[in-house]
């Protein structure tokens, strides 16, 4: 028999639904990408001429130097919080360790607000000097180092989490070879635990810079010119579609280069350590004594203070000297829809990210799983670029109806929440697919094929044992999801239909038209929803995180 043969047997024979499946929701959730990817073979755009030589080479500078500026002092803020509060034992350390999480409640782009009402002119800073008779300058933080700065501070946690996890899963035997070979605590921690923890650093780095060149309302805040406020100004101001889709071809390639040295970097580098966590390792932290103690206090506890402290209560004072009962109660149906959409897209992503993950195992022809990987390409992509892309589907759709048969239905797309929703899903699904998958793996297929062997279909063991199962992944990829549902800013803006509004969207909208202090309100009930499921979520974390006795 003939090799072709023998494939088409195969194929024939191995061929499922699942496969259907798996291959309708990879296409279904990479539309907006693959038509971005298709337009660039279109004509160019009328402004690219004028877009590629003023504009372009600026773009390029102020997002290169962002992502070098933010990679910088997220590494070192984070690494450093991460390594005292996992190896050293002082006052206010448990605090500490869970309150490092929460500069992730505030949107940068409130965060950006907040420092300006700080430092800036007639600041809160310089009221705070005149009234016990010092004089405080103020501090220009509306340009490019200070955008650095509070997109710093607004995401080194991504950092701080990744490494508090890879400094405490390193097993005490290092230590112990360590201090047998005469190495102190710096020389351990460069050569030993700063090595070991490298994947694990630049993992969280890699999040910290796509949150980054996601980031629009900061950055148009504060007068920065980079790839995705050039993306909004070239579909909204200058009404050039082509060309907004070139703009965000190049970030998706930019993208792609830092995902790329992301690989490299790693290499064939081994970073497994053998043996297992010593018992009783919270009881085996150092206790620094005089300077060393203060400056463990220091690292842990200042970026708390600049991350999430002195934005909370600026955003309180804002609130205090703005008291208006009228516009509580508007900020409280906002707050209803910001709720429904973020539940909504939260259960469909989790729903469609458990489908993926179980559609690739069920499928025999496991080439065809490539699939998923485009499917959950879109966390890795602004959600700028995902909305322009979402733009030109869905205007391919609008005009097959009406040129194929004369439908009108654009009032359905266009004036609904479903565009929007889809959006989310495909920005979001990654977020549901890679723990699933991960903690599916733990799980092993034994429960699952003693199912199948009993007489079982695939759906009913699903339902029956594996999700039981995965009870506690799937109530964190929810509230992870909605946590960032509730925080999205470039989607909505860009395909919200005109009925529908957000917190986030309204405090962008208050602080673009100079009214920063009514955007407290809106910016405090988000942080306040956010910042609960936030603790909530890392609250079993750090449970989790807990050695046993």
């Amino acid at each position: 028999m003939s090799k072709k043969k023998i494939f088409q047997y195969n194929f024939s024979r191995d061929f499922t639904p699942w496969l259907f499946y798996l291959k309708a929701m990879g296409i279904f959730f990479s539309l907006p990408i693959l038509v971005i990817g298709i337009s660039l073979f279109g004509e160019v755009g009328e402004m690219w001429s004028h877009i590629a030589t003023y504009l372009l080479p600026q773009y390029l500078k102020n997002t290169t130097l962002l992502i070098l500026g933010t990679s910088l002092l997220t590494v070192f803020l984070g690494v450093s919080s991460a390594w005292v509060v996992s190896r050293y034992e002082f006052r206010g350390r448990r605090t500490a360790e869970w309150l490092l999480f929460l500069p992730l409640a505030i949107p940068s782009y409130i965060c950006a607000y907040a420092y300006v009402g700080i430092f800036g002119y007639g600041g809160s800073l310089g009221i705070l000097g005149k009234s016990i008779g010092i004089l405080i300058p103020p501090l220009d933080m509306m340009n490019l180092y200070g955008l650095i700065w509070v997109l710093s501070f607004s995401l080194f946690p991504y950092v701080y989490a990744a490494s508090r996890a890879s400094f405490l899963s390193n097993v005490a035997s290092l230590r112990e070879c360590a201090t047998l070979l005469g190495a102190n605590e710096s020389r351990y921690f460069f050569t030993v635990a700063l090595p070991l923890s490298q994947p694990a650093i630049v993992g969280g780095l890699f999040l910290v810079i796509m949150e980054l060149l996601n980031d629009y309302g900061a950055a148009k805040y504060y007068g920065i010119n980079t790839f995705t406020t050039g993306i909004f100004r070239t579909w909204t101001a200058l009404e050039d579609f082509q060309s907004a889709i070139y703009l965000s071809a190049l970030l998706v390639l930019l993208i792609l280069l830092l995902k790329g040295l992301e690989k490299l970097q790693r290499g064939r580098k081994s970073f497994e350590t053998q043996g297992r966590r010593a018992e009783g390792h919270v009881h085996m932290r150092i206790s620094p004594k005089g300077w060393k103690n203060a400056l463990c206090v220091l690292l842990a506890w200042t970026p708390i203070g600049f991350g999430f402290i002195l934005p909370f209560f600026q955003l309180v004072r804002w609130a205090w000297l703005n008291v208006d009962i009228h516009a509580y109660w508007d900020v409280g149906s906002i707050a209803f829809q910001s709720f429904g959409l973020a539940f909504t897209t939260a259960s469909l992503t989790l729903l469609f990210g458990l489908l993926l993950v179980y559609f690739s195992q069920w499928n025999p022809l496991k080439s065809f799983n490539f699939i998923t990987k485009l499917a959950t390409t879109g966390y890795i992509i602004p959600g700028a670029i995902i909305g322009i892309g979402l733009i030109g589907v869905s205007q391919y759709v609008v005009d097959f109806f009406d040129d194929t048969f004369q439908l009108k239905i654009g009032f359905l797309i266009y004036g609904s929440s479903f565009v929007l929703i889809y959006a989310y899903i495909v920005r979001f699904l990654a977020l549901a697919y890679t723990p699933i998958g991960a903690n599916s793996l733990k799980i092993g297929r034994q429960l699952a094929e003693a199912s199948y062997l009993l007489g079982k279909k695939p759906l009913k063991t699903l339902r029956s044992i594996e999700i039981p199962l995965l009870k506690q992944t799937l109530y964190g990829v929810f509230f992870l999801t909605f946590i960032d549902t509730m925080k999205e800013l470039p989607l909505t803006l860009l395909l919200k239909p005109y009925d529908v509004m957000t917190l986030a969207v309204k405090a962008f909208e208050y602080a673009d038209d100079e009214r920063v202090a009514e955007a407290s309100i809106p910016a405090l009930m988000l942080i306040g929803i956010v910042g609960t499921l936030l603790l909530l979520v890392n609250t079993k974390v750090l449970a989790e995180d807990k050695p046993s006795k």
